[in-house]
């Protein structure tokens, strides 16, 4: 099932106990979570892969299905649901996200290689590739400025918003 071409996702209410997020924590989940949630297939970062469970996360397949599971307790949502984002916290992933999106599709449409990028912005190509992705080591003063360094206008940055 999808929102807005987003994929919702589905968590256990109740059952799983975690020490709670801190601030940066909660940004960094809403970011990944966010872009599972486009449909991008993500790598884990802060964990080992679990090849007894299976390579992939597969969404629910059927109402049927979600219907049973939520009658066991199971929870759908976006990913700020999910995390209790703040309107604050929504507000910063959802920005960060469009502005990480904008960077790689106004270099692609230059027809510039993340090399050539990070050659313009002194800095490297992993930094680049991590700026796209919206990493949490990307500042939005960062983004920013990379996209100003593309001849994006401020008006066209505005529009973003």
């Amino acid at each position: 099932m999808t929102i807005n071409n987003r994929k919702l996702i589905g968590w256990l209410h109740g059952e799983i106990k975690t020490p709670p997020f801190s601030s940066d924590a909660r940004i960094e989940a809403g970011c990944l979570l966010g872009r599972l949630q486009e449909g991008e297939a993500l790598s884990m970062p802060h964990a080992r892969p679990m090849a007894v469970i299976g390579p992939r996360c597969h969404e629910f397949m059927n109402s049927e299905k979600r219907k049973k599971l939520e009658a066991a307790g199971w929870e759908f949502g976006e990913a700020a649901d999910f995390l209790n984002l703040t309107e604050e916290e929504k507000a910063y992933v959802a920005l960060k996200l469009v502005l990480a999106r904008k960077l790689a599709e106004t270099r692609k449409h230059q027809g510039l290689t993340q090399k050539s990028l990070a050659s313009k912005l002194h800095t490297s190509q992993p930094r680049v590739a991590m700026m796209e992705k919206g990493d949490t080591s990307v500042t939005l003063d960062l983004l920013i400025r990379a996209l100003f360094a593309l001849g994006t206008r401020p008006r066209q940055l505005a529009a973003l918003l």
